[in-house]
């Protein structure tokens, strides 16, 4: 269960941010005893990985919170993003951590199956990420983006730290990424309606 948590939380924080999870892996790993990867992801550890992962966070925490630019940088990490999910949650869901202690018992076959999972996770956040942006966008008259990109980053740290060291409060923040897919929705529906009632009122006032 909890293997499936950390992982989940992993990918999820992917979704948010490409390189906070596999960078937060990669420290932890490095640096302390909070988490320790299996042979096969030991390079997440590395020197040259952490330092290239920070150069590249350092870019999307710029680009991300620029209006316009912020479009374009979505339409690049919707290959990025489910990449470093299915990175994130392969490395994070078959690594000792202080909550588990026996990965391999979980996922002892079929070792692409986490790969997979975490890519679709990331995906369906990166999802909701990119059609909100839009609609803070537009609000805020461009605005809100670097105060939704932020929180975004936050938000992402969070999910990253607690999916290895307290994995059960994933659930909290995977109930608010639902929340919050649901009031993208409404809003996104709201302003459709509005643009279609707009053109109704255009017709019949030129019609």
């Amino acid at each position: 269960m909890f293997e499936v948590l950390t992982g989940t939380g992993l990918a999820a924080s992917a979704g948010l941010n490409a390189y906070i999870p596999l960078l937060t892996m990669g420290l932890l790993a490095r640096f302390t005893d909070a988490i320790d990867l299996p042979a096969g992801w030991s390079w997440l550890s590395n020197g040259w990985t952490l330092t290239i992962l920070a150069l590249l966070l350092a870019i999307e925490v710029v680009a991300d919170k620029v209006p316009v630019v912020d479009h374009f940088n979505d339409v690049v990490q919707t290959f990025v993003r489910p990449t470093a999910g299915g990175l994130a949650f392969g490395a994070g869901s078959t690594s000792e951590t202080v909550t588990v202690a026996d990965p391999g018992a979980f996922f002892s076959s079929h070792a692409w199956v986490p790969i997979v999972a975490g890519a679709v996770i990331a995906l369906g956040v990166h999802g909701v990420k990119a059609a909100s942006r839009p609609v803070v966008n537009a609000t805020t008259a461009g605005f809100g983006a670097p105060v939704a990109s932020t929180a975004e980053d936050f938000g992402s740290v969070v999910m990253s730290v607690l999916a290895i060291v307290l994995p059960i409060l994933v659930l909290i923040g995977l109930a608010f990424l639902l929340f919050f897919s649901f009031w993208v929705l409404r809003r996104r529906n709201r302003r459709r309606e509005a643009r279609e009632d707009r053109a109704v009122d255009t017709q019949r006032l030129f019609g």
